[in-house]
């Protein structure tokens, strides 16, 4: 079968070697793969060619997310499921879905100016974000109504989050399938090309990552949870993740993509 990554440009640009494994392995399992960064293409709206029989949605980008809806629309197999992924990438629908889940979230609010927000701080610091934002970008904490003051327009609407205090590190709960790694890091606007410290997941965070999964019905994702002095709180969920410093995740994600070939097939 073929099977087609839909990429996103990577910083530094170069190919992930987890990828890079994965599709050999899916190679070696008989399958033609490839995998192209949707930017770089052309999509003709009425006529999308002959389908791959797998899509594999890697891009967070909202070029990929439109292509991709183009090709569901035609009859195209997506993984994740295309539903999940716009209710991941939509961070007020995501945080709604989760709370109603039973997972542990800040309580959040979707505003379109900053200074709307204003009353909220006086119940204390406040995490302001684009509400399709991806890589952590466009992330303020403020905690004053003269720091709000300063946080950009982002050109969308933004998702403004109750800060929840942590140990200045978040914890990072990578999932594919049944296989859950968790990775410690600091967070900042280029944390996502560092790879982490690998860490023990515990039975309350493979059991909210569960939560998740059942939540969006996403079978590779991640989880940014703060470990906070009232335990374990969700902020973020994302689809297909890199899963930078998981020991080995390559086995884990070609198992989940050979079981939706297999889906499609039968």
């Amino acid at each position: 079968m073929k099977i087609v990554f839909l990429l996103t440009r990577r910083v530094p640009d170069r190919p992930s070697p987890i990828l890079l494994e994965v599709a050999d392995r899916l190679r070696a399992a008989g399958h033609d793969v490839e995998g192209w960064i949707p930017e770089d293409r052309i999509l003709c709206a009425h006529d999308l060619g002959d389908l791959a029989d797998l899509y594999v949605l890697k891009s967070h980008t909202e070029h990929a997310l439109s292509y991709a809806c183009a090709l569901a629309a035609a009859g195209a197999r997506v993984l994740n499921d295309l539903p999940a992924c716009l209710a991941a990438q939509d961070k007020v629908t995501a945080a709604g879905r989760m709370r109603s889940a039973g997972v542990p979230t800040p309580d959040t609010w979707l505003v379109h100016n900053p200074s709307s927000a204003v009353h909220l701080v006086d119940s204390g610091p406040l995490i302001v974000k684009p509400n399709r934002g991806h890589r952590g970008a466009g992330v303020h904490l403020v905690s004053t109504p003269q720091e709000l003051a300063t946080v950009p327009q982002a050109g969308g609407p933004l998702i403004v989050q109750r800060h929840v205090p942590g140990p200045g590190e978040d914890l990072k709960v990578y999932v594919a399938g049944d296989q859950v790694w968790a990775v410690r890091k600091s967070f900042d606007e280029l944390s996502f090309t560092r790879p982490g410290r690998p860490v023990a997941a515990s039975p309350e965070v493979r059991e909210l990552a569960g939560r998740v999964r059942t939540a969006f019905g996403l079978e590779l994702f991640g989880v940014d949870v703060i470990e906070s002095p009232d335990g374990p709180a969700v902020v973020d969920v994302n689809y297909f993740p890199g899963y930078k410093g998981c020991p080995d995740p390559a086995p884990a994600i070609t198992d989940v993509v050979l079981a939706a070939l297999h889906d499609r097939a039968t």
